[in-house]
């Protein structure tokens, strides 16, 4: 199975994370599919703190990826600040 998950990088403290698509059996570092986004919940005034590709994401999920909870959580809130930004 395909999963949509979160990878954590970055340093002690100042953690960032990757969203990627992945084998479910892989480990949390290990190799990934594909790079769809990134989540810096440590982010300051003027940097960016979250950025996804939706047609990406959603690819992968009409081939039958599953999503974590927390990336559920991102895609909603990002697609609520992209309309709220076309607005």
């Amino acid at each position: 199975m395909v999963t949509i998950r979160l990878t954590r990088r970055g340093a002690r403290n100042q953690p960032y994370y990757h969203v990627v698509v992945t084998d479910h059996r892989k480990r949390q570092g290990g190799k990934s599919l594909e790079l769809v986004g990134f989540f810096n919940p440590v982010a300051r005034k003027n940097e960016t703190k979250v950025r996804l590709d939706l047609a990406r994401i959603e690819h992968w999920v009409s081939k039958g990826a599953q999503q974590s909870e927390r990336v559920v959580q991102l895609v909603k809130d990002y697609r609520k600040q992209a309309v709220a930004a076309a607005a």
